[in-house]
């Protein structure tokens, strides 16, 4: 057995509760740059945000994977410190301050839900670590052009040669497909059963021929998203996750994940689907502009509405910390991360809206800087324009709610004619 890294912290459930702070706080004096830790004293993570870059972070990012921290309830041998709920938790209180964010969401998230729950030991022990380290970033590539609100009708074929699979088809709305090394990959195996039942989930490298990306630009000047065609691209039969013709049961493992993210319960947070927050904007109302023309924090209108979204958040967060807590006492996520993606997609729209509002005439025009394509465009408007994708990531709202009505209300499924008849018998637009 290969020795601890240096970095790791030496916690476990055998470690008194009340040692626990004590401990996190020698490996962030050890380990973590001193200028953080002073601004982090000085004024929590918005502070930390001022004086840490985002190259510096990535650069110190794997001593951080390292040390077990990142995920404490995973098992050691993937990474994690093996601990139960609580314990994590206490952790995450004393990091909290620093504003250590999780790297590589769509890893940690989707990629990891899929090898924990169906995956073997051996694709655990290979993908795992790297994901934790941020060495290995991941993405999902599952919506196509014709299968997005509904994902079983997807056509990207999967067909078994020796001990690789060749896969041929095309995806749409790949987040972060430009910036990741693996995916993980919903296609289609056998299209004379019913769609739910042809399809596989696979791990596919990025990096190869008949892989092939296309940006697609967001109306803030921004790429997160892109077109990606597998034209004859392989996969070893080892990066198969699960049985054959099981990757619809795989795949869910990973949904479920992302709405949590999506709805900012999961480790990438919601800090990159958004724009301000409530508490932001209450800053932003008491600026002299906003304050002159009569729509800020003086106006008792605006303070209602300021309030209003800030009590809506609070409770946001309440409810992403019970699914948290579900998810650190090792059990799966459920149903109710479609309660918080329906919310969160509601009230991050609203409340970008409010923030173009107290901007005023201010929302309407900026200077605007030759070949600096939505990079001078001000911060609230960017998150304006972009909160109108959250009714549609993870799940579009309507899909969620169908979700929310079946398996947390117990109301009837919503009719599906073709759902027990084989794929290729569906006619399709």
């Amino acid at each position: 057995m290969e020795p601890e890294p240096q970095e790791r912290i030496q916690i476990d459930d055998q470690v008194p509760p009340g040692d626990i702070p004590g401990l996190v706080a020698d490996w962030v004096e050890r380990f973590v740059p001193s200028s953080w830790r002073e601004a982090a004293a000085r004024g929590g993570p918005a502070a930390v945000r001022e004086v840490r870059s985002r190259s510096d972070y990535e650069a110190w990012y794997p001593l951080f994977g390292r040390s077990g921290l990142v995920a404490p309830a995973w098992p050691r041998k993937y990474g994690g410190l093996g601990v139960a709920g609580g314990t994590a938790r206490l952790i995450e209180a004393e990091l909290r301050p620093l504003n250590l964010g999780r790297l590589n969401p769509l890893g940690l998230n989707q990629a990891a839900s899929a090898l924990l729950a169906y995956g073997t030991e051996e694709q655990r022990l290979r993908f795992l670590p790297p994901i934790l380290c941020n060495e290995e970033v991941w993405c999902q590539l599952f919506s196509e052009p014709g299968a997005g609100s509904d994902l079983a009708a997807l056509a990207t074929r999967a067909g078994l040669d020796g001990e690789e699979w060749i896969v041929d088809g095309q995806k749409v709305w790949t987040t972060w497909a430009h910036r990741s090394d693996y995916a993980v990959l919903l296609a289609r195996t056998d299209p004379g059963v019913p769609k739910r039942e042809g399809l596989t989930f696979f791990l596919i490298s990025m990096h190869q021929p008949g892989v092939e990306l296309r940006p697609l630009r967001h109306i803030g000047g921004e790429v997160d998203f892109n077109e990606v065609f597998l034209d004859g691209a392989r996969i070893p039969d080892f990066q198969r996750v699960g049985p054959v013709g099981a990757g619809w049961k795989v795949a869910a493992a990973t949904l479920t994940s992302e709405r949590q993210m999506v709805a900012g319960s999961g480790s990438g947070g919601v800090d990159r689907i958004g724009g301000s927050s409530a508490r932001r904007l209450i800053p932003l109302s008491r600026t002299p502009d906003v304050e002159a023309s009569g729509r800020g924090w003086s106006d008792p209108v605006t303070r209602q509405k300021l309030v209003r979204m800030y009590t809506e958040e609070r409770v946001r967060d309440w409810t992403n910390q019970r699914v948290r807590a579900r998810a650190k006492a090792g059990l799966a996520p459920g149903p109710e991360s479609s309660i918080g993606k329906i919310h969160q997609a509601h009230l991050n729209q609203a409340v970008q809206l409010l923030a173009v509002d107290l901007l005023g005439a201010g929302a309407l025009a900026w200077p605007r800087h030759p070949g600096a394509y939505g990079e001078d465009m001000p911060f609230e408007i960017k998150g304006m324009l972009r909160s109108r994708a959250n009714s549609i990531e993870g799940g579009t709202t309507e899909i969620n709610k169908n979700i929310v009505a079946e398996r947390v209300l117990g109301l009837p499924r919503e009719p599906d004619p073709w759902r027990d008849v084989a794929w290729q018998e569906v006619p399709r637009g």
